[in-house]
Protein backbone atom coordinates (compact mmCIF):
# COMPACT_ATOMS: atom_id res chain seq x y z
CA UNK A 1 0.00 0.00 0.00
CA UNK A 2 2.80 2.11 0.58
CA UNK A 3 4.39 2.29 -2.81
CA UNK A 4 1.12 2.91 -3.95
CA UNK A 5 1.19 6.28 -2.01
CA UNK A 6 4.70 6.98 -3.18
CA UNK A 7 3.48 7.28 -6.24
CA UNK A 8 0.58 9.75 -5.55
CA UNK A 9 3.27 12.13 -3.67
CA UNK A 10 5.73 11.69 -6.29
CA UNK A 11 3.35 13.51 -8.81
CA UNK A 12 3.42 16.08 -6.95
CA UNK A 13 6.40 17.39 -7.58
CA UNK A 14 6.96 20.48 -9.76
CA UNK A 15 5.98 18.53 -12.75
CA UNK A 16 2.71 19.13 -11.54
CA UNK A 17 0.11 21.39 -12.64
CA UNK A 18 -0.01 24.19 -10.58
CA UNK A 19 -4.16 23.78 -9.93
CA UNK A 20 -3.14 20.59 -8.69
CA UNK A 21 -0.66 21.87 -6.20
CA UNK A 22 -2.94 24.61 -5.06
CA UNK A 23 -5.32 21.95 -4.36
CA UNK A 24 -3.06 20.26 -2.30
CA UNK A 25 -2.13 22.79 -0.18
CA UNK A 26 -6.09 24.13 0.13
CA UNK A 27 -6.50 20.61 1.77
CA UNK A 28 -3.42 20.05 3.58
CA UNK A 29 -4.44 23.53 5.44
CA UNK A 30 -7.92 22.24 5.99
CA UNK A 31 -6.72 19.39 8.19
CA UNK A 32 -4.56 21.45 9.72
CA UNK A 33 -6.95 21.63 13.18
CA UNK A 34 -7.73 18.31 13.51
CA UNK A 35 -4.01 17.71 12.66
CA UNK A 36 -2.80 19.80 16.00
CA UNK A 37 -6.29 18.08 17.70
CA UNK A 38 -4.65 14.86 17.88
CA UNK A 39 -1.37 15.44 19.18
CA UNK A 40 -1.80 14.31 22.51
CA UNK A 41 -3.25 11.52 20.90
CA UNK A 42 0.02 11.22 19.25
CA UNK A 43 2.25 11.65 22.06
CA UNK A 44 -0.13 8.93 23.82
CA UNK A 45 -0.07 5.87 21.04
CA UNK A 46 3.93 6.73 21.29
CA UNK A 47 4.68 6.59 24.43
CA UNK A 48 2.23 3.88 25.32
CA UNK A 49 4.13 1.66 22.99
CA UNK A 50 7.50 2.42 24.98
CA UNK A 51 5.55 1.07 27.73
CA UNK A 52 4.22 -1.97 26.13
CA UNK A 53 8.19 -3.13 25.85
CA UNK A 54 7.44 -2.38 22.28
CA UNK A 55 10.62 -1.15 20.14
CA UNK A 56 10.74 1.94 19.06
CA UNK A 57 10.60 1.07 15.49
CA UNK A 58 8.08 -1.35 16.31
CA UNK A 59 6.34 1.83 18.13
CA UNK A 60 6.76 3.94 15.29
CA UNK A 61 5.54 0.60 12.53
CA UNK A 62 2.06 1.11 14.06
CA UNK A 63 1.36 4.53 13.18
CA UNK A 64 3.10 3.98 9.76
CA UNK A 65 1.28 0.14 9.14
CA UNK A 66 -2.34 0.68 11.08
CA UNK A 67 -2.75 4.47 10.63
CA UNK A 68 -6.20 4.09 13.49
CA UNK A 69 -5.32 5.94 16.43
CA UNK A 70 -8.27 4.16 18.64
CA UNK A 71 -7.11 0.77 17.32
CA UNK A 72 -3.44 1.39 18.07
CA UNK A 73 -4.34 2.47 21.85
CA UNK A 74 -6.33 -0.30 22.39
CA UNK A 75 -3.81 -2.90 20.62
CA UNK A 76 -1.30 -1.96 22.61
CA UNK A 77 -3.22 -1.77 26.30
CA UNK A 78 -4.45 -5.03 25.47
CA UNK A 79 -0.67 -6.45 24.20
CA UNK A 80 0.36 -4.71 27.77
CA UNK A 81 -2.44 -6.48 29.29
CA UNK A 82 -1.08 -9.95 27.71
CA UNK A 83 -4.08 -10.56 25.83
CA UNK A 84 -4.12 -13.01 23.06
CA UNK A 85 -3.39 -11.94 19.19
CA UNK A 86 -7.21 -13.26 18.33
CA UNK A 87 -8.31 -11.12 20.69
CA UNK A 88 -6.60 -8.23 20.00
CA UNK A 89 -7.20 -8.77 15.91
CA UNK A 90 -11.09 -8.97 16.96
CA UNK A 91 -11.30 -6.06 18.46
CA UNK A 92 -9.54 -4.14 16.58
CA UNK A 93 -11.38 -5.51 13.44
CA UNK A 94 -14.43 -3.97 15.89
CA UNK A 95 -12.86 -0.75 16.29
CA UNK A 96 -12.43 0.06 12.83
CA UNK A 97 -15.19 -1.41 11.32
CA UNK A 98 -16.57 1.97 10.42
CA UNK A 99 -14.14 2.17 7.71
CA UNK A 100 -16.16 -0.37 5.84
CA UNK A 101 -18.64 2.38 5.72
CA UNK A 102 -16.67 4.85 4.96
CA UNK A 103 -15.05 2.61 1.79
CA UNK A 104 -18.50 1.81 0.53
CA UNK A 105 -19.77 5.50 1.05
CA UNK A 106 -17.03 6.83 -0.68
CA UNK A 107 -16.93 4.11 -3.12
CA UNK A 108 -19.08 5.74 -6.12
CA UNK A 109 -17.06 9.26 -5.72
CA UNK A 110 -13.95 7.54 -6.62
CA UNK A 111 -14.99 5.09 -8.82
CA UNK A 112 -13.70 6.62 -11.59
CA UNK A 113 -10.35 7.13 -10.23
CA UNK A 114 -7.15 5.02 -11.45
CA UNK A 115 -6.49 2.19 -9.05
CA UNK A 116 -3.59 3.69 -8.18
CA UNK A 117 -5.10 6.68 -6.06
CA UNK A 118 -7.85 4.78 -5.25
CA UNK A 119 -5.39 2.62 -3.38
CA UNK A 120 -3.24 5.28 -1.45
CA UNK A 121 -6.54 7.46 -0.43
CA UNK A 122 -8.19 3.83 0.85
CA UNK A 123 -5.15 3.53 2.74
CA UNK A 124 -5.40 7.18 4.04
CA UNK A 125 -9.10 7.09 4.71
CA UNK A 126 -9.55 7.73 8.80
CA UNK A 127 -12.61 9.84 10.31
CA UNK A 128 -11.16 13.24 9.63
CA UNK A 129 -10.29 12.47 6.14
CA UNK A 130 -14.02 11.30 5.68
CA UNK A 131 -15.40 14.40 7.72
CA UNK A 132 -13.53 16.85 5.43
CA UNK A 133 -13.87 14.81 2.14
CA UNK A 134 -17.33 12.67 2.06
CA UNK A 135 -19.71 15.81 1.26
CA UNK A 136 -18.12 16.35 -2.16
CA UNK A 137 -19.85 14.25 -5.41
CA UNK A 138 -18.20 12.89 -8.10
CA UNK A 139 -18.03 16.27 -9.99
CA UNK A 140 -17.36 18.15 -6.82
CA UNK A 141 -14.48 15.72 -5.69
CA UNK A 142 -10.88 16.85 -6.03
CA UNK A 143 -8.34 13.76 -5.51
CA UNK A 144 -5.27 16.44 -4.83
CA UNK A 145 -7.06 18.55 -2.18
CA UNK A 146 -7.81 14.27 -1.10
CA UNK A 147 -4.32 13.49 -0.48
CA UNK A 148 -3.57 17.16 0.71
CA UNK A 149 -5.89 15.99 3.38
CA UNK A 150 -4.89 12.54 4.26
CA UNK A 151 -1.39 12.92 3.59
CA UNK A 152 -0.87 16.18 5.74
CA UNK A 153 -2.99 14.18 8.58
CA UNK A 154 -0.68 11.20 7.86
CA UNK A 155 2.67 12.81 8.23
CA UNK A 156 1.41 14.54 11.59
CA UNK A 157 0.10 11.52 13.29
CA UNK A 158 3.77 9.79 12.69
CA UNK A 159 5.49 12.99 13.55
CA UNK A 160 3.56 12.87 17.28
CA UNK A 161 4.02 9.30 17.55
CA UNK A 162 7.82 9.65 17.20
CA UNK A 163 7.47 12.70 19.68
CA UNK A 164 5.99 10.08 21.59
CA UNK A 165 8.15 7.18 21.63
CA UNK A 166 11.06 9.70 22.41
CA UNK A 167 8.92 11.32 25.94
CA UNK A 168 8.24 7.93 26.53
CA UNK A 169 12.18 6.72 26.82
CA UNK A 170 12.81 9.83 29.30
CA UNK A 171 9.67 10.44 30.87
CA UNK A 172 7.99 7.52 32.23
CA UNK A 173 3.47 7.34 32.75
CA UNK A 174 2.64 9.71 30.31
CA UNK A 175 -0.80 7.89 30.16
CA UNK A 176 -1.33 9.44 33.13
CA UNK A 177 -1.50 13.00 32.22
CA UNK A 178 -4.85 12.92 30.93
CA UNK A 179 -3.25 12.97 27.25
CA UNK A 180 -6.49 10.56 25.96
CA UNK A 181 -8.70 13.22 26.43
CA UNK A 182 -8.03 14.70 22.83
CA UNK A 183 -9.63 11.26 21.66
CA UNK A 184 -13.24 12.75 23.07
CA UNK A 185 -12.22 16.68 22.10
CA UNK A 186 -11.50 15.26 18.35
CA UNK A 187 -14.66 13.33 17.85
CA UNK A 188 -16.76 16.04 19.30
CA UNK A 189 -15.39 18.42 16.89
CA UNK A 190 -16.26 16.00 14.09
CA UNK A 191 -19.61 14.61 14.84
CA UNK A 192 -21.35 18.32 16.58
CA UNK A 193 -21.74 19.81 13.03
CA UNK A 194 -23.27 16.71 11.55
CA UNK A 195 -25.46 16.49 14.59
CA UNK A 196 -28.60 18.84 12.06
CA UNK A 197 -31.65 16.36 12.93
CA UNK A 198 -33.28 14.34 15.20
CA UNK A 199 -32.57 10.72 14.48
CA UNK A 200 -28.39 11.97 14.67
CA UNK A 201 -29.39 13.52 17.82
CA UNK A 202 -31.36 10.00 19.18
CA UNK A 203 -28.14 8.65 17.43
CA UNK A 204 -25.63 10.46 19.41
CA UNK A 205 -27.86 10.81 22.85
CA UNK A 206 -28.29 7.09 23.12
CA UNK A 207 -24.83 5.89 22.49
CA UNK A 208 -23.33 9.05 24.76
CA UNK A 209 -25.54 7.15 27.53
CA UNK A 210 -25.17 3.80 26.80
CA UNK A 211 -21.45 4.48 26.65
CA UNK A 212 -21.49 6.08 30.15
CA UNK A 213 -24.16 3.68 31.54
CA UNK A 214 -21.89 0.48 30.09
CA UNK A 215 -18.51 1.63 31.40
CA UNK A 216 -19.97 2.59 34.49
CA UNK A 217 -20.99 -1.30 34.89
CA UNK A 218 -17.43 -2.32 33.77
CA UNK A 219 -18.73 -4.10 30.53
CA UNK A 220 -15.71 -4.83 28.03
CA UNK A 221 -17.97 -4.03 25.33
CA UNK A 222 -19.19 -1.42 26.22
CA UNK A 223 -18.04 1.52 23.79
CA UNK A 224 -19.17 -1.14 20.18
CA UNK A 225 -22.61 -2.22 21.75
CA UNK A 226 -23.33 1.51 22.92
CA UNK A 227 -22.32 2.33 19.21
CA UNK A 228 -24.67 -0.81 18.18
CA UNK A 229 -27.50 1.06 20.41
CA UNK A 230 -26.84 4.25 19.12
CA UNK A 231 -27.13 3.66 15.19
CA UNK A 232 -30.50 1.27 16.02
CA UNK A 233 -32.22 3.86 17.98
CA UNK A 234 -31.61 6.83 14.83
CA UNK A 235 -32.61 4.17 12.64
CA UNK A 236 -35.79 3.75 14.51
CA UNK A 237 -35.87 7.23 14.86
CA UNK A 238 -35.80 7.64 11.00
CA UNK A 239 -38.36 5.38 9.94
CA UNK A 240 -40.98 6.87 12.92
CA UNK A 241 -40.40 10.79 11.50
CA UNK A 242 -39.95 9.56 7.73
CA UNK A 243 -36.70 11.06 7.89
CA UNK A 244 -37.94 14.91 8.75
CA UNK A 245 -35.74 17.06 10.54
Amino acid sequence: MLPYLAKCVAAIMPSSPPIARQAFLHGAIAILPLSLAVAPWGLLAGSMAIEANLSAWQGQGLSAIVFAGAAQLVAIGMLKGGASLLSILLTTLLLTSQHLLYGLSMRPVLSNQPLRWRLGLGFLLTDEFFALTSHYDQQQFNRWYALGVGLTFYVAWNLFTLAGIVLGQNIPHLDQLGLDFSIVATFVALIAPLVRNLPTVVCVAVSLFCSVLFSYWHWETALVAAGLLGMAAGFVCQKFTGGRP
